[in-house]
């Protein structure tokens, strides 16, 4: 026989823990939270973090000021990316801007949004994984190394979003615009997101013991959540019509041909428009220095043309003060395929590379020409030439010769632009289409002849438009190569449109958002309902399991403000240590059954560090 058990009595309680942990174990997610508390805190190990115990804050003091910060760099980078990804119709612009500022080509664009979409990725599952630990009752630690993301995204998105403010702060209108297609469908999202979030609210909300923060957290959730729900009540989009009230799809203008496919302003551009069913065609005029009209859009030979290889000597000299022998010995289509703007140069075949490459700047003659072959209206800049120029006072009768005299295009294919001598072209030429940039009066425009306006897609306005149709004034905008800016602008009534993607546009057969009234109303007021029925239910669900029902052990326990369920050891459960003398210390105590007194009730204390007791 062996000596007799030692009592219970006379044990340190301490080398219990381990008996109650293992029972937890069995309700425990343990793989899941590993994951969750390893990947947010690197705490791969159990007894690294700790539960949120009823009445308890959900983290420290400083951990509450990193998921407030989490939070704020989540909105604030989420802003960041929408406002960058909205703004992909003037990415091209954005980019030869940097181009003429640096003096060379890299797509900045690109990199910018997928530098925004991988930090706000990596804020957003920090973010999930905050909650999901929440929702599991488990206390927030923040690794340091994602304090530092966080502060890196947060000043990439502040930084970020002030520089593009100050350079380019028309796309906040761009922002606004595209609200008119998407807010219906952020609509969902966010009152989807705020249902979802119900569930770790109403858990804390129902475990705390300060009357104060669950007024705090439970207000603060509600008001969001309600002001979401009564969004709908001050958005506008004209693409929520009556059925039947669409009109046609507007016209399409290559702007400087179909620069997406072809460098722009080239015969090969502007033949790409035409078999891409353009219906007229844009570009910017420039004169010579021997007076010939030709095609360029930049003050400069640099970007377009091989001009450094040929003139090193005048690189940055105006592309006005060249002669037109010298600009037809320049290239200007090998730069398409070297810098390639729109990411398109792999989809042209080995012919059409061929003749990319054997481009030459066009002129005005030929434009025009090609213009009238295939019964195209034409639009376009003229660019004064510089101070000490030849044609400096006689730029407007030089084109107008080379319309009139040198082309045969019918002078009612032309939307004339330029505004000075607007009144002598007006006589010189009556059948001109004479277009305005610029927004007036309906008097000043009908003063001036004025039959179309030609304007920046930032000034869209449905009213604004409608008004000047009710006087035969029709509205071209530039440049919409987005079909979600497309579709708003059809649904706005534009008659047409200058683009960069005429070969996308032309195959749209209606706008990607249409819907009348009833069918938006129904889906708002279907979308709060369902997010109503299903927040109650949460809450009632957490009301019923934290105060109502009791635990499957029977045991009960109460807290200051009320009772909660909580583990314990029953004397059913109680297991007795007998130590084997014959066996070394580091042998494993033998736990075995014992009958206790039901009056005894153990609570299990910390796992001991010495010994490894084992159930027989």
């Amino acid at each position: 026989m062996g000596p007799a058990p030692v009592t219970l009595s006379k044990l340190k309680l301490g080398k219990l823990k381990v008996v109650r942990r293992q029972l937890l174990q069995r309700y425990e997610h343990q793989p899941f939270v590993s994951c969750l508390a390893g990947l947010y805190g690197c705490q791969w190990r159990r007894y690294q973090r700790a539960r949120a115990q009823p009445g308890e804050c959900c983290c420290s003091r400083l951990e509450c000021g990193s998921f407030g910060m989490l939070i704020v760099t989540f909105f604030l980078s989420l802003v960041f990316l929408y406002f960058w990804s909205e703004a992909q119709n003037d990415y091209d612009d954005f980019d030869w801007f940097n181009f003429g500022n640096l003096g060379f080509w890299f797509p900045w664009s690109v990199v910018l949004l997928v530098v925004a979409a991988g930090l706000f990725t990596y804020i957003a599952i920090l973010l999930l994984l905050a909650v999901c630990l929440l929702s599991e009752g488990q206390r927030l630690y923040l690794h340091w190394s994602h304090k530092i993301g966080i502060l890196v995204t947060l000043t990439f998105s502040i930084s970020a979003t002030a520089v593009l403010s100050d350079l380019w702060s028309r796309q906040w209108r761009t922002l606004l615009l595209s609200l008119q297609v998407t807010a219906p469908f952020l609509h969902l999202g966010g009152v989807s997101l705020m249902t979802l979030l119900s569930w770790p609210v109403a858990l804390h909300f129902f475990r705390m013991n300060k009357r104060v923060r669950q007024v705090a957290i439970l207000g603060l959730y509600l008001a969001v959540l309600f002001a979401l729900y009564l969004v709908p009540l001050g958005m506008y989009s004209p693409c929520i019509k009556e059925e039947g009230t669409l009109g046609p799809a507007p016209t399409l203008l290559g702007h400087r041909g179909a620069p997406m496919v072809a460098p722009e302003n080239t015969q090969l551009s502007f033949e790409k428009a035409v078999e891409a069913g353009g219906d007229g065609l844009e570009t910017d005029v420039t004169i010579s220095y021997d007076g010939v009209p030709f095609l360029m859009h930049d003050r400069t030979l640099r970007r377009t043309t091989n001009v450094r290889e040929v003139f090193p000597n005048r690189t940055d000299m105006p592309a006005a003060m060249f002669t037109w022998a010298e600009l037809e010995m320049l290239d200007a289509g090998s730069w398409f395929l070297q810098r390639d703007p729109f990411g398109t140069a792999w989809s042209l075949s080995p012919e059409e590379q061929e003749l990319t490459q054997n481009q030459t700047v066009p002129s005005l003659k030929e434009f025009l020409n090609l213009a009238a072959r295939h019964g195209s209206l034409v639009i376009f800049d003229l660019h004064r030439p510089p101070r000490g120029h030849p044609y400096r006072d006689t730029w407007i009768t030089r084109t107008l010769e080379v319309l009139h005299n040198e082309s045969y295009i019918n002078s009612s294919q032309v939307l004339w632009l330029p505004s000075e001598q607007r009144v002598l072209v007006q006589e010189l030429d009556p059948e001109l289409q004479q277009t305005s940039g610029s927004r007036g009066s309906i008097e000043e425009l009908q003063e001036d002849h004025i039959v179309r306006l030609n304007l920046h897609y930032s000034s869209m306005s449905q009213e604004q438009i409608s008004k000047y149709a009710s006087v035969n004034i029709s509205t071209n905008l530039y440049v919409v190569s987005q079909p979600w800016l497309y579709s708003l602008a059809w649904c706005a009534g534009v008659h047409s449109v200058t683009t960069n993607a005429m070969h996308i546009l032309k195959n749209m057969q209606r706008p990607l958002f249409l819907m009348t009234p009833e069918q938006y109303s129904l889906m708002w007021i279907l979308t709060d309902a369902v997010s109503v029925v299903f927040i109650i239910l949460v809450f009632a669900f957490h009301w019923w399991r934290e105060r109502c029902l009791p635990f499957w052990s029977g045991s009960r326990q109460v807290h200051e403000n009320g009772p909660y369920s909580k583990f314990r050891t029953d004397h059913s459960d109680v297991l007795g240590i007998r130590w084997n003398p014959i066996l070394s210390e580091r042998t494993a105590p033998v736990l075995v059954s014992l009958p206790m007194d039901p009056a005894l009730s153990l609570h299990a204390p910390s796992v001991p560090r010495h010994g490894y007791p084992v159930l027989v």
